[in-house]
C-alpha cells in the first residue's frame, strides 16, 4: 500500500513526510482492517511532525481523522463493507482508575491513532474494533473526516467549559475545530464572540453567523460566560481569561501550548474564574457529536489533497492558507 511516513531522523521543515510503499497491516485480534477513503489533517499532526510532541515510534504513519470501509475482521455488529470513522483515541487499557471512573480520555495507557500507532495517511489502516464509529448515511466521506477530531474535540471543549443554552461564548482562534463548534452553539441559542488573527478566518466567522468578530487582541464588547481557546498560544488563553465574567470558565483546546505567560491573579482569575484543559475525548463524545452533526446537517468547508501531497497539506495547516478543513484522499 502507498503511505506517507514520518521519520524523525529524516524530517525537515516543509518536508515532514516521505511517500513509500509498505505491506498492508496484518489483521490482529479484536481489530478491523480498513480501506481508507479519506483522512482529515489536524493541527496535532503538525505538532507531531514538527517535534512539538516527542517522537514515540522511529517511523510513523500520521493521521487520526479516518473514514474507512471494513475489508477484514468483520463482526455481526460491524459487517464487511461498513463505513466507519476512527479518531484520535485508538484504545485504552480499560483497567486504570480513570477508565474505571468513566474518564477514559485520561487513561494511563492509551493508544493514539497516528501517534503511538499508525494512522490514516495510507491506503489501509488497522483499528481496534471497539474504537470505530459506524457513520450515519447522511454524512458523506469527504465532509465527515474533519468531524472525527476537530468536530469531536470542539464539542468536548464546550462540555468541559460547561456551556449552557443561551450563554455568551467566546471562541479564540477560528480554525477547523471552532468553525464546527459554532454550529453546535447556535443550536443551543448561544451568542458567539470570535477573536482570531487571520482575515480569512474572521470572514469565515462572519459568514457562519457569529454575533461579533474581532482581531486576535480585540476584546469582545461584553463579558463572556465561557470561552474556548483553539490557538496553541498561552497569550490567547490570557486574552480569553480577561474577557470572562466572574465564575466564568476558559477551556483550552490544545494538546500543546507555546508558553503560558504570567498574568495578574487579582484582576483576571480571582472571582472564581476557572481555566481548564481539554484532554482527548471519550467514545461517548464521538457518538454524541456525530449524531448531532448528522441532525444539524453540519458540513465543513473542505480542501482535498492527494496522499502524494501530504506535505503540502500539512503546510497549508501551518500557514493557514487552505479554505476550510483539509482532507487527504489516498
Amino acid at each position: 500500500m502507498k503511505v506517507a511516513v514520518y521519520d524523525s531522523l529524516r524530517a525537515a521543515p516543509g518536508k515532514f513526510l516521505h511517500i513509500d510503499d509498505l505491506p498492508r497491516p496484518q489483521l490482529e485480534s479484536n481489530h478491523l482492517l480498513l480501506k481508507v477513503i479519506a483522512c482529515g489533517v489536524c493541527r496535532t499532526d503538525l505538532h507531531i511532525v514538527e517535534g512539538d510532541l516527542p517522537p514515540i515510534q522511529p517511523q510513523l504513519i500520521p493521521g487520526h481523522q479516518i473514514v474507512g470501509e471494513i475489508v477484514e475482521g468483520a463482526t455481526p455488529d460491524l459487517p464487511q463493507g461498513t463505513r466507519v470513522g476512527v479518531s484520535w483515541m485508538g484504545g485504552v487499557d480499560g483497567a486504570c482508575w480513570y477508565c474505571r471512573h468513566s474518564m477514559e480520555n485520561l487513561c494511563d495507557k492509551p493508544s493514539f491513532t497516528g501517534y503511538t500507532i499508525n494512522g490514516g495517511y495510507a491506503e489501509y489502516a488497522l483499528a481496534r474494533a471497539d474504537f470505530v464509529y459506524p457513520l450515519p448515511a447522511g454524512l458523506d466521506d469527504l465532509h465527515t473526516a474533519p468531524l472525527l477530531c476537530a468536530g469531536i474535540i470542539g464539542f468536548r471543549s464546550l462540555r468541559v467549559a460547561g456551556v449552557q443554552n443561551g450563554e455568551r461564548v467566546g471562541l479564540f482562534g477560528f480554525g477547523s475545530s471552532a468553525s464546527l463548534a459554532i454550529a453546535v452553539l447556535q443550536s443551543w441559542q448561544c451568542e458567539v464572540y470570535v477573536a482570531t488573527r487571520g482575515e480569512s478566518h474572521r470572514q469565515r466567522a462572519v459568514s457562519l453567523g457569529a454575533t461579533w468578530v474581532g482581531k486576535e487582541d480585540d476584546r469582545p464588547p461584553v463579558q463572556l460566560d465561557r470561552a474556548i481557546t483553539f490557538a496553541p498560544s498561552g497569550k490567547v488563553v490570557v486574552n480569553a481569561l480577561s474577557s470572562l465574567r466572574k465564575a466564568g470558565v476558559v477551556a483550552i483546546n490544545a494538546i500543546h501550548l507555546d508558553a503560558m505567560p504570567a498574568f495578574d491573579y487579582d484582576s483576571l482569575l480571582w472571582g472564581e474564574r476557572q481555566i481548564r484543559s481539554v484532554a482527548n475525548m471519550t467514545r461517548q463524545d464521538a457518538r454524541d457529536f456525530l449524531q448531532l452533526a448528522h441532525d444539524l446537517g453540519i458540513r465543513p468547508r473542505v480542501t482535498a489533497f492527494p496522499l502524494e501531497e501530504a506535505n503540502q497539506a500539512l503546510l497549508a495547516v501551518k500557514q493557514e492558507t487552505a479554505d476550510g478543513s483539509i482532507v487527504i484522499l489516498p
